[in-house]
C-alpha cells in the first residue's frame, strides 16, 4: 500500500476501468472507487494484477487514499450523476485540489461547475476523451481545458496516459470549457464521417448491387491512400466484411437501420447555429441519424412514395469508375467536416476567450482518438503556413478541391438519380459551392424581408441603409 495515491478515478465502467490500468501501467498510483461496490471488487477479481491500483468501498476511503493536492477524476455519465459527485466531493477536497469531468460534459455545464469550484478554492478540469474503450486502456486522445493550474499537477500523468503521434496527443487547450467544447466539435465531425462513409456504402450496395463483404474490400483498398486511411474506414471495412456465425451472412445486413445518438453531434449544430458558423455536412449528419430512427413511419412512407419500377439503375459510370469517383467524394466530404469543424473551433476561440490553438488541435487528433488519420497530419500543416480559418481554402487543400470537386458532383447527381439520399455528400457539395460562389441569392431573401418586414437592406452601388415601399398603392 503505498503511502498516498497520484490520482483517483471514480466510476468503474470500462472506460474507468481501463484508463485507472492504462495510467498505472506508466508507473502512477491509483485509487478507485464506483457507487456500486460490486463493481470494484470484479474489476479487482477479474482484471487488476500487479498495477498500482487501490480499492475504496466509500468516498471518505477514497479520498483518504490520494495524495495532496488531491486530484479526482470522474469517469461517470454526463448530467445528473456529474452533479450527484460533485455535491459529494466538494465538502470532501481542500482548497487547491483538482477535479477532472472525463465524460462528455456540455460545455456550458463545464463553464458552471468551474465557477461553483472556484467558489470553493477548487481547480476543475473538463477534459475530453476519445478513443473509446481501447483507447483509454492503450493511450487516447486526451483533451484538458479549465484552470491552468490543475492542468499542471496532472500534466505529467495525462501526457503518460495519452497516445503517442508526434509527442503526447494531449495539451493544455485554453480555460473554462475549452476542453469539453473541442471534444463536442470532435464529435460532431466523427458524425459526419460516419455518415459520409455511410452513404458512400450505400451507393455501392443499391446502384451497383455489391454485397457488404466486396464493399468492406473496397474500403479496405481505399484505406492504403493517405487521404482516406483513417479508424473509423480502417473499422468500417472490418464490419462490412464481419460474418454472422450462425446465419452465415454479413451481419451488417442483420442490424435495424436506426442509428443512435448521445448528443455531442447534436450539441455541435446548436453551437455553430448560436456562433453563426455554417456546418450543413455536420448537421445533416445530426438530421439523418434523427431521421433514421423514425423506423416504422419510413417504412410506411417508402411504400406509399415507393418510385416506379424502372428496367434497371442508372449509370453514370462503370463499376471500376465509381469507386474512383466515390473516394474522391468521401474524401472532399471529410476535409468539408473538417472544415466546419475547425472553422467553429476558430470562432470559438474568439468570441468564447479559448485561444485555441487549431496546430495544437490537430496534432492531438492524429493518434487514439476516433477521428485519428495521415490528413490530420497535413491539417496541422495547413493551419501552421495559413492563418485562414476554411482549411479547404488553405494553399494545402485547395487545388485538390478544384481537383475533385467534379466527383463529388457526379457522386451526388449518380445517388439522385438512383433514388440514393446521400445528405451528407450532397451538403458537402453545397457548402464547398456556396463558398465558392461570387454571388447567392439572399439579395432575393433580404428584399422578401424588407418587403413584408420593412427589415431593409444594403445596396452593392452606395452606402447606407434603404427600405423601399414595394406595392404601390
Amino acid at each position: 500500500m503505498p503511502q498516498k495515491c497520484d490520482i483517483g478515478i471514480i466510476g468503474m465502467a470500462v472506460m474507468g476501468q481501463n484508463l485507472a490500468l492504462n495510467i498505472a501501467r506508466k508507473g502512477f498510483s491509483v485509487a478507485v472507487f464506483n457507487r456500486t461496490a460490486e463493481k470494484t471488487r470484479q474489476f479487482f477479481e477479474n482484471r487488476v494484477k500487479d498495477e498500482p491500483i487501490y480499492p475504496a468501498y466509500s468516498l471518505e476511503e477514497f479520498i483518504d487514499l490520494l495524495r495532496s493536492p488531491k486530484k479526482v477524476m470522474l469517469m461517470v455519465k454526463a448530467g445528473k450523476p456529474v452533479e450527484s459527485f460533485l455535491e459529494l466531493l466538494f465538502p470532501l477536497l481542500e482548497a487547491g485540489d483538482l477535479i477532472l469531468d472525463g465524460g462528455n460534459s456540455h460545455f456550458q455545464d463545464t463553464e458552471r461547475r468551474i465557477a461553483q469550484a472556484e467558489k470553493k478554492g477548487l481547480l476543475y478540469l473538463g477534459v475530453g476523451i476519445s478513443g473509446g474503450e481501447e483507447g483509454a486502456l492503450n493511450g487516447p486522445s486526451i483533451m484538458p481545458g479549465g484552470h491552468r493550474a490543475g492542468y499542471e499537477l496532472v500534466e505529467e500523468i495525462l501526457k503518460q496516459a495519452a497516445a503517442q503521434a508526434d509527442g503526447p496527443c494531449t495539451t493544455y487547450l485554453g480555460p473554462g470549457g475549452a476542453g469539453h467544447f473541442v471534444k463536442m466539435v470532435h464529435n460532431g465531425i466523427e458524425y459526419a464521417i460516419m455518415q459520409a462513409i455511410a452513404e458512400c456504402y450505400d451507393l455501392f450496395r443499391k446502384a451497383y448491387q455489391l454485397k457488404a463483404p466486396q464493399i468492406g474490400q473496397i474500403f479496405d483498398q481505399w484505406n492504403q491512400s493517405p487521404n482516406l486511411q483513417s479508424y473509423l474506414l480502417e473499422i468500417s471495412s472490418q464490419v462490412l466484411q464481419y460474418q454472422d456465425q450462425e446465419t452465415k451472412t454479413p451481419l451488417v445486413d442483420l442490424i435495424l437501420d436506426q442509428a443512435e445518438q448521445k448528443g455531442t453531434g447534436k450539441w455541435t449544430s446548436q453551437t455553430a447555429f448560436d456562433l453563426g458558423v455554417p456546418t450543413p455536412t455536420i448537421n445533416q449528419s445530426v438530421i439523418t441519424r434523427t431521421l433514421s430512427s423514425f423506423s416504422d413511419l419510413r417504412q410506411k412512407t417508402s411504400n406509399l412514395l415507393k418510385p416506379e419500377e424502372k428496367e434497371g439503375p442508372t449509370y453514370l459510370v462503370g463499376e471500376e469508375g465509381a469507386r474512383s469517383l466515390f473516394s474522391q467524394a468521401l474524401f472532399l466530404t471529410e476535409l468539408a467536416a473538417f472544415s466546419e469543424g475547425f472553422h467553429l473551433l476558430y470562432q470559438a476561440s474568439s468570441e468564447l476567450n479559448y485561444h485555441l490553438s487549431l496546430p495544437d488541435i490537430a496534432r492531438i487528433w492524429q493518434g487514439g482518438c476516433i477521428l485519428q488519420a495521415p490528413l490530420l497530419k497535413r491539417i496541422q500543416a495547413a493551419f501552421k503556413t495559413d492563418s485562414f480559418p476554411l482549411l479547404f481554402a488553405t494553399s494545402q487543400f485547395k487545388q485538390e478541391v478544384k481537383d475533385n470537386l467534379q466527383a463529388l458532383v457526379q457522386t451526388v447527381t449518380l445517388g439522385a438519380q438512383n433514388n440514393t439520399p446521400l445528405p451528407c455528400l450532397g451538403a458537402a457539395l453545397s457548402y464547398y459551392q456556396a463558398w465558392q460562389a461570387e454571388t447567392l441569392p439572399t439579395n432575393l431573401i433580404q428584399a422578401q424581408r424588407d418587403y413584408f418586414g420593412a427589415h431593409t437592406y444594403r445596396r452593392i452601388d452606395r452606402e447606407g441603409i434603404f427600405h423601399t415601399i414595394w406595392k404601390e398603392g
